[in-house]
């Protein structure tokens, strides 16, 4: 479980893409925030809009004292201005050295939590080789981490799915015991170190209508899903399902569980974003800090006109607060 000391920590914030909407962003957070919760943003003082004051700082220690006068800044110099709605490759190398800056800067304990702003992949790969296929994967990949989870959280509901970003006419062959086992675990095992919730309650959703209705609507109930939760159940995890997707996210199946684990994508994301769209927060499970992100893209085209809304970042800053202290 995290330690309360890092409450007196601030928040890493990497840039993301600077022709997008993140420099807006950050300074919307800021002025709605103003210390209450002292974050840092790690990027080119050049490429902010220069609505807020801003402090350069010399070390993520100096945030907390700084924050409630100017926007906390952790200086790292581009190539190239900012062009707003138009990615610039030669921007990339700095894009990713912020990403970069922000894990070693939580992981030295500097930073109680990441919270990344949206990146563009196509511009990191025409102009450093980004070669993974994302944000999430990256991350990974700089902590060591052996396996990351999705998760969508918002104050309504929290959804994990199982299989993510593949064709629904895929889904039933990736799904497998051992992928549902290791999605479960992973979620259960978050939910007590960084949500702090001593015994999680997870409602497991069926694949098919009616959760197969025994076997009608198709097996991967009674064949993949039911056996793991058995067998989970025996070491004492508190499981609920294979249940039925249309029945399990409304209000009183919600008071139920901690989170509900979705056997594909738009079985999970559908009910969280219709439930509560500007207030979703991804949350990356399983990597050895705390990382939040808000539930959007880079958003050009609205770039520079004053269109920004700052809410799912402010709620992805939010959570990581609140993660930092359970």
């Amino acid at each position: 479980m995290t330690s309360q000391s890092n409450l007196t920590r601030p928040i890493a914030v990497s840039c993301g893409e600077p022709a997008g909407i993140g420099p807006e962003l950050i300074e919307a957070c800021w002025a709605e925030t103003r210390g209450a919760l002292p974050f840092y943003w790690i990027g080119d003082p050049a490429h902010l809009p220069g609505a807020v004051p801003h402090h350069v700082l010399e070390t993520p220690q100096e945030a907390a004292g700084v924050a409630s006068e100017a926007l906390p800044v952790l200086p790292l110099p581009f190539d190239g201005p900012r062009v707003t709605g138009t990615a610039q490759p030669a921007h990339a190398a700095g894009v990713i050295a912020s990403i970069e800056r922000g894990v070693a800067d939580v992981l030295a304990g500097k930073a109680a939590a990441l919270c990344t702003l949206p990146i563009h992949k196509q511009a990191l790969a025409e102009g450093a080789g980004f070669a993974h296929p994302g944000h999430t994967e990256f991350l990974q990949h700089l902590a060591g981490a052996d396996e990351v989870v999705m998760m969508l959280a918002s104050e309504q509901l929290r959804v994990v799915p199982v299989t993510i970003h593949i064709a629904v006419a895929d889904v039933p062959k990736a799904l497998t015991p051992a992928l549902l086992e290791r999605r479960i675990r992973i979620t259960e095992a978050a939910l007590k170190t960084q949500f702090g919730i001593a015994k999680p309650r997870i409602a497991v959703s069926g694949l098919n209508p009616h959760a197969g209705e025994g076997g009608r609507m198709g097996r991967e109930e009674i064949e993949v899903i039911t056996p793991v939760l058995e067998r989970l159940r025996a070491e004492g995890m508190d499981l609920i399902g294979p249940l039925p997707g249309d029945t399990m996210f409304h209000a009183a199946a919600r008071a139920r569980y901690d989170v509900a684990v979705c056997m594909y994508h738009d079985q999970a994301l559908i009910p969280i974003k219709t439930l509560d769209f500007d207030r979703g927060v991804n949350v990356t499970l399983g990597l050895p800090f705390i990382r939040t992100s808000p539930d959007h893209g880079t958003a050009f085209d609205i770039a520079g006109k004053g269109q920004a809304n700052p809410t799912s970042t402010l709620a992805a800053l939010r959570m990581a607060w609140e993660m930092a202290g359970s």
